[in-house]
């Protein structure tokens, strides 16, 4: 973990984790949860892991899914219920330079993070 990420983790209070529904990614993020727990333990005490993001989900794919119920058995009580689906939107709103939503503000990547938002605000939203 580089300098400029452990002083981001020291400088929180709160991390939420986006996670590609990929193997490396999930090997990446149990090496990244080491790395915040030393940080707790360490520098800051107060870091809370609000919760692990699955993103670029793709559902028609067997590894999706897979990576998606390993990180939901791993992790059952850190993972929001919203499931960011991998959508050409995304790519569309980068070249557009506009959040996806006003760029494509009924799209279904639109409307996860709608839904990602009402989440955070149930949970307490962040402080």
């Amino acid at each position: 973990m580089g300098q400029l990420t452990i002083n981001a983790l020291v400088a929180s209070d709160e991390v939420i984790v986006p996670m590609q529904c990929e193997y490396f990614a999930l090997h990446g993020f149990i090496e990244l949860k080491g790395n915040i727990d030393k940080v707790r333990s360490f520098l800051n005490p107060d870091l809370k892991l609000i919760g692990i993001l699955a993103t670029m989900y793709d559902r028609k794919t067997l590894h999706n899914r897979e990576v998606l119920t390993a990180i939901l058995d791993k992790y059952p009580e850190d993972v929001f219920e919203t499931i960011i689906a991998k959508t050409i939107r995304f790519s569309e709103t980068t070249v557009a330079g506009e959040p996806i939503t006003s760029y494509a503000s009924s799209s279904g990547g639109a409307q996860s993070y709608r839904r990602l938002a009402r989440e955070l605000i149930a949970r307490g939203g962040a402080r």
